[in-house]
């Protein structure tokens, strides 16, 4: 029954959530100075007519009232109609749908170098000692800190432009995803080594790693098969923060990148003021973190006995 009450709650606030970001993402886009028709048909520079003008908000339901127009909204969302794009005329959730893939693969390894990168860091920051701390601590924090636009430009240019190793954009293949993947996992795992580089530190001095080594178990021994697992349970409570993070730099990356995905496109629906498409990119991240979130909670039960219990 615990378990069953956990789950809806945490179903009922996904759904509290979706409607919330629907609705800022609607008035949010109404607050932007200028006229969603004009955007339509070009922008300011188009010298569109007034008939024309007229049609499209007819076309379109922009001639409705806000909250007339705010409510078929939500009735489309609820039957799972994201609408038609205006400016591509193309079905939303095929959009989507075409987009997505590229976004959740690029997303999944980042996430997964990113942890490999904060293992290794803190795992190699535990064995050298003070000076290995301090040295680790500093990789961490400069690495957390290096912003994604800069660090993507720095990977353009040495490896790119400079040594002509990689494509300065995503092309098909293995190859051009390193340097977006590389670019959104480094970040990241800066901070998730700097949480288990002192979680692993506590693991080490704790009851249970005294008590191995008592028993003759090799330092290699305590660390791999007792401390690693209790120190990575801070990351993996942080992993459904960090998919949100990844998801969110995903639109600098695809964008610098050239590289197709849910960010970029989220990026060129803003520029358009194309209402149904930020909608449908906004509220599917936001299903798939909720997603996230609620299984990384659900392996945090498994992996540590005291959250089960309570």
């Amino acid at each position: 029954m615990k378990v069953l009450a956990w789950l809806l709650a945490r179903v009922g606030g996904g759904v509290f959530v979706l409607w919330a970001v629907a609705t800022l993402i609607f008035f949010g886009l109404r607050m932007i100075p200028g006229d969603p028709a004009q955007a339509l048909l070009g922008g300011p520079g188009s010298n569109a007519s007034q008939e024309a003008l007229d049609q499209v908000r007819r076309d379109y339901g922009l001639d409705q009232p806000v909250m007339v127009q705010y409510l078929v909204m939500l009735g489309r969302l609820a039957t799972g109609q994201f609408g038609t794009s205006y400016s591509l005329k193309v079905g939303v959730a095929e959009l989507i749908g075409e987009q997505f893939w590229g976004t959740l693969l690029l997303t999944v390894l980042s996430l997964t170098l990113a942890w490999l990168l904060a293992l290794g860091l803190a795992t190699w920051a535990s064995r050298g000692g003070r000076a290995g701390r301090m040295v680790g601590s500093g990789m961490e924090i400069v690495a957390a800190a290096v912003p994604h636009f800069w660090l993507a430009s720095l990977f353009i240019l040495l490896f790119s432009t400079t040594l002509h190793w990689l494509p300065p954009i995503s092309v098909p293949g293995p190859l051009g995803l390193v340097l977006p993947v590389f670019t959104l996992a480094i970040p990241l795992a800066g901070f998730l080594g700097q949480v288990m580089r002192e979680s692993l530190a506590d693991a080490l001095e704790s009851p249970f790693a005294l008590s191995a080594r008592a028993r003759g178990e090799s330092e290699t021994g305590v660390r791999w098969r007792h401390a690693i697992r209790h120190a990575a349970l801070p990351g993996i409570s942080l992993s459904g923060w960090a998919f949100g993070s990844l998801l969110s730099g995903a639109v600098v990356v695809e964008t610098i990148f050239a590289r197709p995905g849910l960010g970029r496109t989220l990026l060129n629906a803003v520029a358009l003021r194309d209402i149904p498409v930020v909608t449908g990119v906004a509220l599917v991240s936001a299903l798939a973190f909720i997603v996230v979130t609620t299984a990384t909670d659900a392996i945090d039960r498994i992996a540590d006995p005291r959250l089960r219990a309570s």
